[in-house]
């Protein structure tokens, strides 16, 4: 990973195509890294959820930094100032119960391109609870067709499902970073919104496959 100056991460991320993609993954994973020990003593960060959790507080933070880097006054490091933005989103969003959304990060790919969660059920499930779980993995599948757009679709397919960096899936899907970033901070709101409109919380969602 590239050492930067101020100046230089100012720069790389004001540029264009791959100076700014480098740039971009190199402080995806500084304020990845960072975060867990800014939160330490005030989060449980060992908890199964933080992993997520973290992801998308880091995701909504690099949105901020590049909407921000205009304001960075150079009164610190700009890895500093970077780390103090993601600490703050993190709490502000732990405040707000985020953790509930884990369950749309829990859903993986099956081979007919329905998705499932990817936490273990009862392995002994009765028939009243096999028809409920049935019922709810055709309400969410229905919401992911229905709610998101194509590319949203992918995003979450690649970035979400398959763990691939942003910038990664940026350069396959032949988009900026921050448009990827955009698309899967965007599907997730769909997402969200759209259970609260069906009476339906991410939180019952891992009900039922408790």
């Amino acid at each position: 990973m590239t050492e930067r100056t101020n100046e230089e991460w100012l720069k790389a991320l004001r540029s264009t195509g791959a100076q700014r993609d480098d740039a971009l993954a190199d402080l995806h994973r500084i304020l990845n890294l960072g975060l867990q020990r800014g939160l330490l003593g005030r989060v449980d960060t060992s908890a199964p959820e933080f992993a997520t959790m973290a992801e998308d507080f880091v995701q909504d933070s690099l949105l901020k930094i590049l909407d921000k880097l205009d304001t960075f006054a150079g009164r610190s490091k700009f890895t500093t100032w970077a780390h103090k933005i993601t600490v703050h989103i993190a709490l502000t969003e732990l405040r707000r119960k985020r953790w509930q959304d884990s369950s749309l990060d829990q859903l993986t790919e099956r081979e007919d391109g329905e998705y499932t969660p990817s936490y273990t059920a009862d392995p002994s499930p009765t028939p009243e609870n096999t028809a409920e779980r049935n019922d709810m993995l055709s309400r969410v599948n229905r919401i992911i067709e229905e709610e998101l757009t194509d590319k949203q679709r992918t995003v979450m397919k690649s970035a979400v499902i398959q763990g691939q960096p942003a910038a990664v899936v940026a350069r396959e899907m032949d988009m900026n970073p921050n448009a990827v970033y955009k698309l899967l901070h965007d599907a997730r709101l769909r997402l969200k919104r759209r259970l609260e409109e069906e009476g339906l919380t991410p939180a019952d969602v891992i009900a039922v496959f408790g």
